[in-house]
């Protein structure tokens, strides 16, 4: 993790990445603005290089994979316990292109590490 007296980079782009999803979901409901997408990625992509040791990459790669794998599903059954509101929907879509990209920069490096061994 990069860290710089108590401020913690990665960290810090995590946090902001759930929150602006949060928001944003609230906010835009069902049609998602297009700068919220290419900011929420530059986030993932920080998180990916920043918060992922080489000793959690196998840990996170299998909750990114699992967590990627039922956001949509999940955000569709929530979406329908909440009466409809879409913004549940948006805000599981946000989230997985917050994770998509830190999980496969992860995996670059994974690759790289084992190609270099």
């Amino acid at each position: 993790m990069a860290e710089k007296g108590n401020f913690k980079l990665g960290a810090w782009a995590f946090i902001i990445g759930l929150i602006l999803a949060i928001i944003i979901a609230i906010v835009s409901g069902p049609v998602t603005p297009q700068w919220a997408i290419i900011v929420l990625a530059v986030l993932g992509i920080i998180v990916g290089l920043l918060n992922v040791t080489a000793a959690e990459v196998q840990k996170f790669l299998i909750a990114a994979i699992a967590f990627l794998l039922s956001f949509k599903s999940l955000g569709d059954v929530l979406t329908t316990l909440a009466g409809g509101w879409t913004g549940i929907g948006t805000f599981f879509t946000l989230l997985s292109v917050f994770m998509a990209p830190a999980a496969a920069v992860v995996a670059i490096k994974a690759l790289f590490a084992l190609a270099k061994s």
